[in-house]
């Protein structure tokens, strides 16, 4: 069983916490791993940073930007995790955009997250046909989760398709926006979340985008197995020494 898998029967109210690979400053990676772990995160996102990041608010957008200024690349990132087991044991998952992970070499990437104990992958912007027929293999070969998104206009037979190919989790957008905006569970978002609650999936499910306090983190937990923080964590980090930031952060999660 999978370091996922095992997370997901084993907790309620599964607290995912999103980073910047690279940010605030070029070798704080790892460091925010560790502390994160230690604050009480349950899993965690590290995104690859790319210079077109559509789906991303200005937070993560500029967070994108200082890292790929300061030198981050993928190259660099898996040399940054190359003893990450040794210290982190909840589960990672790399987050970005497909056309790194194209430059790189998709066999590459997946060989190189299986080197350094990454668990699996998300990757918005891969399509889901392009995922089945090319690159599933490959992600199974080397024992990586995909994890798909959700939004919701996503149709009822596309998220059932999600689900037969899913693994891990499934990942819902509480609105078709960018990273950063709140959560605002109005009527329209309250039948989305009961609707895909109702379908009984066989996978899990997190909810992302606008969790950025104690009271969203709970209410997105009505709904879901747990929810996911990105752009309220990396607007916390400072430059300096970066764990206090992390420990201050958590407080609010993790008393």
């Amino acid at each position: 069983m999978n370091r996922i898998n095992k997370l997901f029967q084993e907790k309620k109210n599964i607290l995912s916490i999103y980073y910047t690979a690279g940010y605030p400053n070029l070798g704080d990676t790892v460091a925010i791993a560790e502390e994160l772990e230690r604050s009480g995160a349950d899993l965690l996102e590290i995104g690859f940073p790319y210079s077109d990041p559509v789906a991303d608010g200005p937070v993560i957008q500029a967070s994108s930007k200082t890292a790929l200024d300061g030198g981050m690349t993928l190259k660099l990132l898996f040399e940054q995790l190359k003893d990450l087991r040794k210290t982190v044991n909840i589960p990672v998952l790399l987050m970005g955009y497909v056309n790194p992970m194209l430059q790189y070499g998709v066999e590459n990437f997946c060989k190189s997250c299986a080197e350094v104990g990454v668990d699996g992958c998300i990757v918005p912007d891969l399509p889901m046909v392009e995922y089945e027929e090319l690159y599933s293999g490959v992600f199974e070969a080397n024992g990586l989760t995909n994890i798909f998104l959700v939004t919701p206009q996503t149709s009822t037979e596309r998220i059932r398709k999600i689900d037969g190919l899913s693994n891990g989790f499934i990942y819902l957008l509480s609105s078709s926006a960018t990273t950063g905006q709140n959560l605002q569970v109005s009527e329209n978002t309250e039948a989305y979340f009961s609707r895909i609650a109702e379908m009984k999936l066989n996978n899990p499910t997190m909810i992302g985008f606008g969790i950025s306090s104690k009271e969203t983190f709970d209410k997105a937990c009505q709904y879901a197995n747990g929810a996911i923080i990105g752009s309220a964590f990396v607007k916390s980090l400072k430059s300096g020494k970066v764990t206090d930031s992390v420990k201050d952060f958590m407080k609010t999660f993790k008393p």
